[in-house]
């Protein structure tokens, strides 16, 4: 099945590859079974395998169509130079090729930067913390990770263990310590204990 892609879509794979061809005209599974046949022959796909990820996008008046990497066993070097002597007949080009030259750079995902919260002064009950990291986390537009905080904490039973995970998501004095490990020594008898 070919998918349909924008070129926002494209320049959102960041950590992938794939072999684009532009300017597909007519039936596109048809180019999708020939070139599956082809690159088989040629001795580029091996064991088997073929481009079952293949996409289709449009750009620049062109049709074009993206055939991922992803679970298919290649031969890159070959691939490559049947990619440079076909050129002229397809326009090959790698999707990392592709995306900077012609679309203007992969967009990378930002990691929301998380909120700061001081531990120190605040009331000690464990709920009021929580409560105060929720606001935060809320206000942030980071719902996902709030919800998942407080499911966290309010399964935990342990204050230490809950501090911990609040600093997790939020930023805390404890965001960068470890959380305390629980020793499963027992104290022997000839222990100096008084």
């Amino acid at each position: 099945m070919i998918r349909e892609k924008t070129t926002e879509d494209l320049r959102h794979m960041t950590d992938e590859e794939g072999l684009i061809l532009q300017g597909c005209g007519g039936d596109l599974q048809e180019w999708v079974d020939g070139i599956n046949d082809l690159l088989a022959q040629e001795g580029i796909l091996l064991n088997g395998t073929k481009f079952e990820h293949a996409a289709t996008f449009q750009h620049d008046g062109l049709t074009n169509l993206l055939f991922s990497f992803e679970g298919v066993q290649l031969n890159v070097g070959k691939l490559a130079l049947w990619r440079i002597q076909t050129h002229s007949q397809f326009g090959g080009t790698w999707l990392s090729d592709y995306v900077p030259n012609r679309l203007g750079g992969f967009i990378q995902e930002q990691k929301p930067v998380k909120p700061k919260m001081e531990l120190l002064g605040q009331d000690g009950n464990i709920f009021s913390i929580m409560g105060t990291a929720s606001q935060l986390l809320q206000m942030a537009g980071m719902h996902d990770q709030n919800r998942e905080m407080i499911d966290r904490v309010t399964s935990c039973g342990d204050y230490d263990q809950a501090l911990h995970i609040i600093s997790e998501y939020v930023e805390t004095e404890l965001s960068a310590v470890q959380p305390p490990k629980k020793s499963n020594k027992k104290k022997g008898r000839d222990s100096n204990e008084r």
